[in-house]
């Protein structure tokens, strides 16, 4: 390869960034959505690749905190904005661009890497393993009827300016944050994220809209959704858009389900992007008519196998060997005893027998609680080496709640 990797120069953003348009499609941006991506841009920590003066690679990693098992919000690294130009493909440069950047991150003590993949089968080969998965719903408001708890008559619904109301919404987000692994606590400048509204993206629906749920005055939750009107000869037949939704309690959340299935002239509610676990699939009286899906979501890769297992706790009691396979950062390759409950935990290199092998794309998709070891077993991926081990830890490294990614970044 003969391309120059180099930190990205702030003067450069715009051709950089240019490049990355290019290759999702070479379809410019408005005008505030890219302004918002040059202003969240950490130039230290975004890399470009230089064919002489053509920029033909754009890598990059926010700083985030991810919560993991356990509540604590762990330092992560969230790659992002990663292309290579079609004409500079096969050259080793995205292979080049992994390797400074979880070099960087080992340097700059984060144990965590995270993704969203345009293409999954991308970044497996990086040690990247599916974490959180997403669900994708239709509702189909003229058959399904909504059953909500008790007190759901008490919440108080009001409709607010989006921009006016980003304090206490965002207040809200950060009280939910500790509360689900795969969340990411938002540091200054992401509050503007739910802002941007483009109106070429909207297919037809209206401006974002927004609704709070309020108790005894305190608002305990939120939803920021459009509405895209259509009619056929028989009548109306508009589409509610769900962007976000997040409630303090159940009741809260009810109240915001019921606002959205009963929009005056729709026939239908999208979830573009909820949890697996979410409950309105038990408000719903029919949640095949719902047509729920999954998606993959965020893509996680331990670059410190010992720190990264000692941050979250485990759902119960293990002691366990694990013999990792990790060519890409070969550091953390060899056998690591994890020891650990919902206390705590312990990771540290052993010589003991293995019990389980299996590569850190494995322990990536385990990591979060939302892909369990016995189903990684179950397609070869991982392989009990001391019977009753794959049990043992499989429990051990669920999560009572799904993981779940709430926005791309």
């Amino acid at each position: 390869m003969t391309t120059e990797l180099r930190v990205l120069d702030p003067s450069e953003w715009d051709r950089w960034y240019g490049v990355l348009e290019l290759a999702f499609g070479g379809v410019a941006e408005s005008p505030e959505e890219r302004q918002l991506w040059r202003d969240l841009t950490e130039f230290d920590r975004f890399m470009g690749a230089w064919d002489g003066d053509l920029c033909v690679g754009t890598a990059g990693a926010f700083t985030f905190r991810l919560t993991v098992p356990g509540g604590a919000s762990v330092p992560a690294g969230g790659v992002t904005m990663v292309s290579v130009a079609g004409t500079h493909r096969r050259r080793g440069i995205l292979t080049s661009m992994m390797r400074r950047q979880l070099d960087d991150l080992r340097a700059a003590g984060e144990p965590l890497a995270v993704l969203t993949a345009s293409e999954p089968e991308i970044y497996g080969r990086f040690g990247y393993g599916v974490a959180a998965y997403a669900a994708r719903a239709t509702i189909d408001t003229t058959r399904v009827r909504l059953s909500v708890p008790e007190g759901t008559d008490g919440v108080v619904l009001r409709q607010a300016d989006l921009a006016e109301s980003s304090a206490v919404r965002e207040a809200v987000y950060a009280r939910l944050v500790p509360a689900r692994p795969g969340m990411t606590a938002r540091r200054p400048g992401w509050e503007r994220l739910p802002l941007i509204d483009p109106e070429g993206d909207r297919e037809g629906a209206s401006p974002r809209l927004c609704v709070l749920a309020e108790r005894d005055g305190e608002v305990v939750g939120y939803a920021h959704y459009a509405v895209k009107p259509d009619w056929s000869y028989t009548g109306a037949e508009g589409k509610v858009v769900v962007h976000q939704l997040m409630g303090l309690d159940p009741v809260a959340e009810a109240a915001l389900w019921r606002f959205l299935c009963s929009v005056d002239l729709t026939s239908e509610v999208q979830l573009r992007s909820r949890p697996v676990d979410d409950g309105w699939q038990h408000l719903v009286s029919d949640v095949r008519r719902c047509a729920p899906t999954l998606r993959d979501s965020l893509h996680a890769r331990l670059v410190e196998v010992g720190a990264a297992l000692e941050a979250r706790t485990y759902q119960a009691p293990v002691d366990v060997v694990l013999e990792v396979e990790d060519a890409f950062c070969p550091w953390n390759e060899g056998r690591w005893r994890l020891t650990g409950d919902r206390k705590g935990a312990a990771c540290v290199r052993t010589s003991e027998p293995a019990d389980l092998s299996l590569s850190v794309r494995e322990l990536g998709s385990a990591y979060l609680g939302g892909t369990s070891l016995v189903s990684l077993a179950a397609a070869g991926r991982v392989r009990e080496l001391r019977e009753g081990s794959l049990v043992e830890a499989s429990v051990a490294f669920g999560s009572p709640v799904a993981p779940w990614l709430p926005h791309g970044f």
